[in-house]
């Protein structure tokens, strides 16, 4: 008797639990069930934090960069990466082991010689080069850097955590400013290639006719054209006088053109489908402007999605981007971005001499990566009842 009475327990328990649980879902909105959704696929929570880290350090590139990118030293070219040691034989000692570089009198190589002697104390959020957090604020502290017992010498100066380029500029600190440019045209590309398949999708699925032809006609021309040749073309048209911020926001600009033709196909077979709704419908009756209607009742109803896509379009906007320079196409030394870095990864004899030339790559394959999980996650988590 006791052992069913607690069975009966139980189960009234989960049955109770059950309805809650139903409730809970019946009164919530959209956005809310999608939020649960996403919270339960775990890939995507990963990829959402490091690409989250990864923004961070496109905010804050000067404190994470402890030595000027653009700044070259011969005496310290393709510097092999130096580890940070954190204990000797004293305890917790962070520090670096000095080094001394001589040439090769026959292969006229570059020889790097590790002085263990004379170890290089390192301290983090240490004084170094001044920067304006986020323009504004001036500031003088990076997260790692020499401590003053050597000498008040610059961190650039003993510090390689990835070695260096041919011309000894520092390669941790170039791939953190490559960051700041190569996450942020992939922002802004998308968001102007989105808003113009939104609204010009919007435009050919709403009204139809003779608008829908002429718009999936430019759409087909658009896709036609072969995108290498096009951008040849282009980089070719580009005056010599540019500074590096023009060449950036034309390069945004060109990828932008080039990849809202997807979403606009997406965008005008979804306003196909809703435009015959009862609620389009009854806006239309009840004297809403068409613009309105599109804006505030079709496209909201699909939102989630376009989200969705959003996340997946970025990495293609990055690695265009990063192909375009790697070839010379795209941005141009001084500017600094991932495909600029791996300009100097072309030779294969540099790759066989000095393998961390081709360390920008990594953080190219990371982000993909991420940003294609987060993709999957929310565009599972866009269908909240789906199972």
């Amino acid at each position: 008797m006791a052992e069913d009475h607690t069975t009966r327990t139980i189960e009234s328990t989960v049955a109770v639990g059950g309805a809650r649980e139903e409730e809970r879902i019946s009164v919530a909105t959209q956005w809310q069930l999608t939020w649960w959704r996403f919270r339960k696929h775990k890939v995507a929570n990963i990829a959402a934090i490091v690409l989250i880290t990864y923004y961070v350090v496109v905010l804050f590139a000067d404190f994470f960069a402890y030595a000027d990118p653009n700044l070259p030293a011969a005496k310290r070219g393709l510097l092999p990466p130096q580890p940070i040691h954190l204990f000797d034989d004293d305890g917790w000692n962070p520090h670096v082991l000095a080094f001394e570089g001589s040439r090769d009198p026959e292969t006229f190589e570059r020889v790097y010689e590790i002085l263990g002697d004379q170890p290089i104390s390192v301290q983090f959020f240490a004084q170094g080069l001044e920067y304006e957090i986020l323009g504004i604020i001036p500031w003088d502290r990076h997260l790692i850097g020499v401590s003053d017992d050597a000498g008040g010498a610059l961190a650039q100066e003993h510090v390689s955590l990835l070695g260096t380029d041919i011309q000894g500029r520092d390669m941790w600190s170039r791939i953190v400013f490559a960051t700041r440019i190569s996450m942020t045209i992939g922002l802004i590309a998308v968001a102007i290639s989105q808003i113009l398949g939104i609204v010009i999708g919007g435009v050919s699925g709403y009204f139809g006719g003779l608008i829908d032809t002429v718009i999936q006609r430019i759409i087909e021309i658009v896709r036609s054209i072969p995108q290498i040749p096009l951008l040849m073309g282009i980089a070719a048209a580009v005056p010599k006088d540019w500074t590096i911020e023009q060449i950036y926001f034309a390069i945004t600009i060109l990828l932008a053109l080039i990849l809202w033709t997807e979403l606009a196909r997406v965008v005008r077979g979804r306003f196909l489908s809703l435009r015959e709704e009862d609620f389009v419908m009854a806006a239309e009756l009840a004297g809403a402007s068409r613009m309105r209607i599109i804006l505030r009742h079709m496209v909201p109803s699909f939102l989630s999605h376009i989200i969705a896509a959003t996340t997946l379009a970025i990495p293609t906007i990055i690695i265009s981007e990063t192909s375009l320079s790697f070839l010379g196409l795209g941005l141009r030394p001084p500017a600094i971005s991932w495909g600029v870095l791996l300009q100097q990864a072309q030779n294969i004899q540099t790759l066989a001499l000095s393998p961390w030339l081709l360390l920008p790559a990594l953080p190219v394959i990371v982000a993909i990566l991420a940003f294609n999980f987060l993709g999957d996650g929310l565009r599972d988590a866009a269908d909240p009842y789906g199972t």
